[in-house]
């Protein structure tokens, strides 16, 4: 059994808004790095169980690459309470993928909403208050 969830577009915005922690592996099956990628994405999977790791197959599901952005797969995105805290593409080795999830689990996330507010304000927007 895969510790891993297709994310559609059916379900993500449900994934996203129910889990304070959600990985999101853009990929393809035509993708020889995101095969390299998705033995090591499960088994960060499989060591963290409290966390969600999705996958969006990019060729099934081309409005939510086009929704972030996703030029080149494979690409790794976590979203912590909502908010896109990491997002950089490339197959990652096993210890950098452990790294930046130890890394985003430290994030502050009320600072992190902070810092938001204030770059929306210096770009003079309204800071997003849970519409």
């Amino acid at each position: 059994m895969s510790s891993t969830v297709e994310l559609t577009k059916e379900n993500f915005d449900q994934m996203v808004t129910d889990n304070e922690f959600v990985l999101i592996d853009f990929w393809a099956a035509w993708c020889g790095p995101c095969r390299q990628f998705a033995p090591v994405y499960e088994k960060a999977a499989e060591e963290n169980p409290d966390l969600v790791f999705g996958k969006v197959d990019t060729e099934a599901q081309p409005e939510l690459a086009a929704a972030f952005g996703i030029q080149s797969i494979p690409t790794l995105m976590i979203v912590r309470d909502q908010v896109a805290v990491f997002a950089q593409p490339g197959a990652l080795p096993e210890a950098a993928l452990t790294d930046v999830i130890g890394q985003a689990r430290k994030l502050d996330m009320d600072e992190v909403r902070k810092q938001i507010a204030e770059q929306q304000a210096q770009q003079g927007q309204a800071p997003n208050q849970g519409e």
